[in-house]
C-alpha cells in the first residue's frame, strides 16, 4: 500500500483508506493497544506470547486472537520458535499512521 501524505495535504485514496482503517480498527481495542505497547517496550524489541499474557485478565487464546488481529492489520510481525510465537512491532506501519496524522506547523490553526 502506497501511503501516506498527511491528510491536511491531500485526501486519501480508496485503497489507502481501506488499509489504514484496518490498522486503526485493530488499535481501537484497549487490549490490542496495550499489547502493542508491551511489545514495543519489551527488551530487545520483541516479546514471546508467554510474556504477554500475565498483564491481562483474559485467557491465552484470547491474547493470541488479539495478536492475530494486530498481525493481520500489519502492525506486528511474528515468528514461531519451538512451541512459542514471538512478536515485534513493524515500525513502517506506525510511521504510516504517524505521517497520516501529522499536522504541518504552517497549517496548524489555533483553536477558537
Amino acid at each position: 500500500m502506497a501511503c501516506c501524505a498527511p491528510m491536511v495535504r491531500e485526501p486519501l485514496g480508496e485503497e489507502a483508506a481501506a488499509g489504514l482503517s484496518r490498522m486503526f480498527k485493530a488499535l481501537s481495542d484497549p487490549i490490542r493497544l496495550r499489547l502493542l505497547s508491551l511489545i514495543a517496550s519489551h527488551d530487545g524489541g520483541e516479546a514471546c506470547v508467554c510474556d504477554l499474557t500475565a498483564p491481562f485478565d483474559v485467557s491465552q487464546p484470547t491474547i493470541s486472537h488479539h495478536l492475530k488481529v494486530l498481525r493481520e492489520a500489519g502492525l506486528v510481525g511474528s515468528e514461531r520458535r519451538g512451541t512459542w510465537v514471538y512478536y515485534w512491532m513493524l515500525p513502517e506501519a506506525l510511521a504510516k499512521l504517524s505521517t497520516l496524522l501529522e499536522i504541518p506547523a504552517m497549517s496548524a490553526k489555533a483553536p477558537t
